[in-house]
């Protein structure tokens, strides 16, 4: 029987698979990979729970496979969360500075941050994370942390990630009935940003793509701090489902063609090399030009690169963004993906995997990998405390004041 310990671990709930992750802290704060599971369903669909049975099995198989590998029984999971209906925003306020002598105390600091993130949201949703981005004193901005300075007016400048009730509830729900509890929610794009960006590139400014089977998660990040965050209802999928309208194939074999012999742009294939592909209804195969397969390719990239870019620059000019772009997520392994997007943009692309794990790397270096190792490195705390209910309390804010110098606090970790 495998022993029960509370060791860290994730889990990457996504349109086509569940990603599990164990790990151990090691010395000086090393996080040590000691299993991982993977297991596809039809659960989710763009980031939706749609089959809560389906997403139940699997995560119970993702996590006995991660068990076994680690030779440890979870009980509790920090959970990214994901999807259309994620809404953020960014939020600023200002109040007075109490003491007569002008100088900001740890007091001053809280209520700026209780005003900023006491903002109106729908009575459907709920605060998942609250990220601090600067505070600003007398009109000096890009302050990191305002205590014991002088001034007369501190503003608190926060990005506000909030959610639907019924997601939160419904993963939740997921997640209980394979067994194990929630410590936190996560916003996704913050996880894949935490195991893939260098602080040089969040400096610079930066976008990260996290390609995923239904959704595509950006994160923009400008002078060290989140700038926005977004879902685009692109995905993996879209592209196997071109290849099997197109090429009038079953979704499997579209999938396992696109794997194989797949590429985002046209230059990376012979116009001569053909392959044979199954026809709809078990009706034989027929031949297919592998330059056809990647123009089918090549166009729903150029489409998912020029509209994420889109969102992401609508509030931050393009030129602010000196770092490019950063693909990670499984869509981000297709042959050819970071040179068509600076093909199409015309910026720095580089394909991110994580990094800050130690232990059993060399199995989870893709880019697949992303969010659930960021799990773990937000959550490396979280192991210990778990949480049955994800909330938005007063607690956020102690959190926050007691730790300004970690950007963000998850809601459900308190």
């Amino acid at each position: 029987m495998p022993k029960t310990t509370p060791y860290l671990v994730s889990l990457d709930i996504g349109s086509s698979k569940v990603c599990a992750l164990i790990a151990e802290t090691g010395s000086e704060g090393r996080i040590d990979v000691v299993g991982k599971g993977v297991a596809t369903h039809k659960g989710t669909r763009k980031g939706a729970i749609i089959d809560v049975p389906a997403t139940v099995e699997a995560i119970k198989r993702a996590t006995e496979e991660a068990e076994i590998m680690a030779g440890v029984q979870i009980e509790r999971a920090v959970v990214g969360v994901s999807g259309p209906v994620v809404r953020s925003f960014n939020s600023r306020q200002v109040v007075a500075v109490a003491a007569r002598s002008r100088e900001i105390s740890r007091e001053d600091i809280g209520r700026a941050l209780d005003a900023a993130r006491s903002c109106p949201i729908p009575s459907d949703y709920e605060i998942l994370t609250v990220l601090q981005r600067q505070f600003v004193v007398d009109g000096q901005d890009g302050v990191a942390d305002p205590l014991g300075m002088v001034g007369s007016r501190l503003e608190a400048d926060v990005h506000v990630v909030t959610v639907p009730v019924a997601t939160t509830q419904n993963l939740l729900k997921c997640v209980n009935g394979a067994g194990v509890s929630v410590t936190e929610m996560i916003l996704e794009p913050l996880a894949a940003s935490e195991a893939i960006l260098t602080p040089d590139e969040k400096d610079h400014g930066v976008v990260l793509a996290d390609i995923g089977g239904g959704t595509t998660e950006i994160a923009v990040w400008r002078q060290g701090a989140l700038a926005h965050t977004a879902v685009i209802p692109i995905g993996g999928d879209l592209f196997t489902s071109d290849l099997a309208v197109l090429l009038k194939t079953p979704v499997p074999d579209a999938e396992r063609l696109k794997k194989k012999f797949g590429a985002a742009i046209t230059g990376l294939v012979s116009s001569e090399e053909t392959i044979d592909v199954p026809r709809t209804g078990g009706q034989g195969v027929h031949p297919v030009s592998r330059a056809y397969m990647a123009e089918i390719l090549e166009a729903r990239a150029r489409e998912l690169f020029e509209v994420l870019w889109r969102e992401a620059t609508a509030d931050v000019p393009a030129r602010e963004l000196r770092a490019g772009l950063v693909l990670t997520g499984g869509g981000a392994s297709l042959d050819g993906m970071a040179d068509e997007a600076e093909q199409v943009l015309g910026i720095p692309v580089r394909i991110g995997s994580p990094r800050g794990l130690s232990g059993l790397t060399d199995i989870v270096n893709g880019p697949e990998w992303a969010c659930a190792a960021g799990l773990l490195l937000i959550g490396r705390g979280g192991a210990a405390s778990p949480k049955n209910q994800p909330k938005a309390s007063g607690g956020l804010l102690t959190k926050l004041k007691n730790s300004l110098g970690r950007m963000f606090t998850p809601a459900s970790a308190i």
